[in-house]
């Protein structure tokens, strides 16, 4: 059952979770009298479902995820909002979350403790061109250019209002990171010297076997957070005390 897509693991967790809940609320409903059935039902399932995807070893945002998902509901549906509200609400989710259920990559940013643990790692002499898959809000990038003005910088970004911001910055800064709406499955990383990316434990695999095979000898794969099976990183960068606060780098 590891095997299933998180999707449908997910989906059997609120099922599972709103079963278990229904059988816990009939039998204990007069030790908890003060809440109305139906938020009994809801939290009951909001515990369990969180529980059963820490259990089942889902990946760190799940489980809050699940923990609010029925209690959202119940709080919109009791809140009365207009119609065009959810539909509102759910195209802007759709602009920053745009193939998050194919790739499995949420949106994530890194932060400046790991823009400079980066810039450790770079050439400050001679010029270099680098990449960020999935390079959200397009932070790492301007740093980086304002550090190394010989440097080339590029950006790729699935998702359309993260893409948006970034070139509304890029034009407002005058920075020349350029930055590309394309799946970075779908570029060649020989032409970069530097590929960095911060991604999800899920993507890290398919990821590796295309830096493997097309980035050149001597260029520099760099991870934030997520290592790879197979292979110990040539450089470990320790931004704080839980192991995702790593940073990897590896010489090709």
């Amino acid at each position: 059952m590891k095997r299933l897509p998180v999707g449908l693991q997910s989906l059997l967790i609120q099922c599972t979770a709103l079963l278990l809940a229904g059988i816990a609320v009939r039998l204990l409903h007069p030790q908890f009298s003060y809440l109305s059935p139906l938020w009994q039902l809801a939290l009951a399932q909001a515990a369990l479902a969180c529980v059963l995807s820490l259990a089942w070893r889902q990946p760190a945002w799940w489980p809050p995820l699940h923990a609010a998902f029925l209690p959202a509901i119940l709080l919109t549906l009791q809140w009365n909002a207009p119609a065009w509200m959810y539909l509102a609400a759910f195209l802007l989710l759709l602009l920053f979350f745009w193939s998050t259920a194919r790739t499995r990559v949420p949106l994530y940013l890194s932060d400046r403790k790991a823009w400079q643990a980066i810039a450790a790692w770079l050439p400050t002499q001679q010029g270099f061109s680098f990449i960020d898959l999935g390079s959200g809000f397009g932070g790492v990038l301007f740093d980086l250019e304002k550090r190394f003005p010989q440097g080339r910088f590029v950006g790729t970004e699935l998702a359309p209002a993260p893409w948006l911001i970034s070139r509304v910055r890029a034009w407002l800064q005058g920075s020349r990171v350029q930055f590309m709406r394309r799946d970075y499955a779908a570029l060649n990383l020989a032409d970069f010297d530097v590929v960095f990316a911060f991604l999800s434990p899920a993507a890290m695999p398919a990821l590796w076997q295309q830096a493997q095979a097309q980035m050149r000898s001597g260029s520099l794969f760099i991870s934030l957070s997520f290592s790879v099976e197979g292979r110990a990183p040539d450089h470990v960068a320790t931004l704080g005390e839980q192991a995702r606060h790593r940073l990897y780098a590896w010489r090709m």
